[in-house]
């Protein structure tokens, strides 16, 4: 064997083992939402279930309006996500393809809001909140995080690559800034577009603080905070937890298999163009 075919076959190895790592987890969910809560301790432990059942799936179900609760996560995750996508890319747009005094100053200083966590800004964003009356709504969720400096770092990085003399010669043939944006741009931005949706969606359906911190009404809340209620004080839920854990990440690997084509493309654009 060549020394170039060794290290691809080495290679190929090292990322199947890497895959079966991060996928282990995953599918040990998977397979012991099947399982009775008295298989799931039993030793020596297996990762096939020996007795199958979808009791617990019936049993998750009967204990909580869930189909309420994944119609707010719905809610929350797809209209934030749209909102994301909409600001993200017109504010990297402008801030790519426009010339403007201050330009860089205000993309630096909204790099520098990575370094800000989440827990320092948190207790003024509650405070706006409560000011214009959005605790307790789903806006109050679907706002706060519609835009963010990933978002935007991640649209203006790609908008670079995008040629001037294109945008220069819709304008020269008429076009208004809107057409230009609706017609041009967006349909160039598929990748980065991919890219944000997937980013957004997988955080809005997977957040459990900020939805605890808003909404108190148990008709308003999340899947991520109906998933808390199976873990007592004294003891879990383990069946019911697993089953309806399976079924919440769902959503998630549909909208991930429903962009991934363009999904390398555009967070590599990051790395194509300072």
């Amino acid at each position: 064997m060549s020394e170039s075919r060794f290290r691809l076959a080495l290679r190929y190895i090292l990322l199947t083992l890497l895959t079966f790592l991060v996928l282990f987890p995953v599918v040990w969910i998977v397979l012991s939402s099947f399982k009775p809560q008295s298989e799931l301790f039993r030793q020596p432990m297996s990762l096939l279930p020996r007795n199958f059942t979808t009791e617990n799936y019936a049993q998750a179900f009967s204990q909580g309006d869930f189909p309420r609760y994944f119609g707010n996560s719905l809610l929350v995750a797809v209209s934030s996500t749209v909102l994301a996508v909409l600001l993200n890319v017109m504010a990297g747009y402008a801030l790519a393809k426009y010339i403007f005094p201050g330009r860089d100053l205000i993309f630096g200083l909204m790099l520098s809001t990575l370094m800000i966590p989440l827990q320092v800004i948190m207790i003024p964003i509650f405070l706006q909140l409560k000011s214009f009356g959005l605790l307790n709504t789903h806006w109050g969720l679907i706002i706060p995080p519609a835009a963010t400096p990933t978002g935007i770092f991640l649209a203006r990085q790609y908008m670079l690559t995008l040629p001037n003399s294109m945008i220069e010669a819709a304008r020269i043939d008429g076009a208004n800034e809107f057409a230009l944006f609706r017609r041009i741009i967006l349909p160039l931005s598929a990748p980065i577009v991919a890219t944000i949706t997937i980013f957004s969606f997988m955080w809005r359906w997977n957040d459990y603080l900020w939805p605890l911190i808003v909404i108190t009404d148990n008709k308003l809340q999340t899947v991520q905070q109906a998933l808390a209620n199976f873990v007592g004080q004294l003891q879990i839920n383990w069946s019911s937890l697993l089953a309806m854990t399976t079924v919440a990440i769902i959503p998630v690997i549909i909208v991930f298999f429903a962009f991934q084509r363009y999904f390398m493309t555009g967070i590599s654009a990051g790395a194509v163009k300072g």
